[in-house]
């Protein structure tokens, strides 16, 4: 974990410490969901959506490298 990061999450922690337990839970959540915001993260939905994109994407490339390999091949033949 990246120092700096810790020292936000701890700090952020230190300014919400609670005058009653709600109050802590509450204030304890908002700080991490700050912190989390800022860390720029996607959910396992987004993540698994972006994979199968990448899968038929790197499937199409297959396909288009077989397809001009065959086209050069024609065009050889022909010279």
């Amino acid at each position: 974990m990246n120092p700096k990061l810790a020292d936000e999450i701890f700090s952020a922690v230190a300014r919400v410490l609670p005058r009653s337990p709600a109050d802590l839970e509450r204030n304890v959540k908002a700080a991490l969901a700050a912190v989390f915001d800022r860390l720029d993260l996607v959910t396992r939905e987004e993540l698994e959506v972006q994979e199968a994109v990448l899968q038929r994407t790197r499937a199409r490339l297959k396909e288009m490298e077989q397809r001009v390999t065959a086209l050069e091949r024609r065009a050889a033949a022909k010279e």
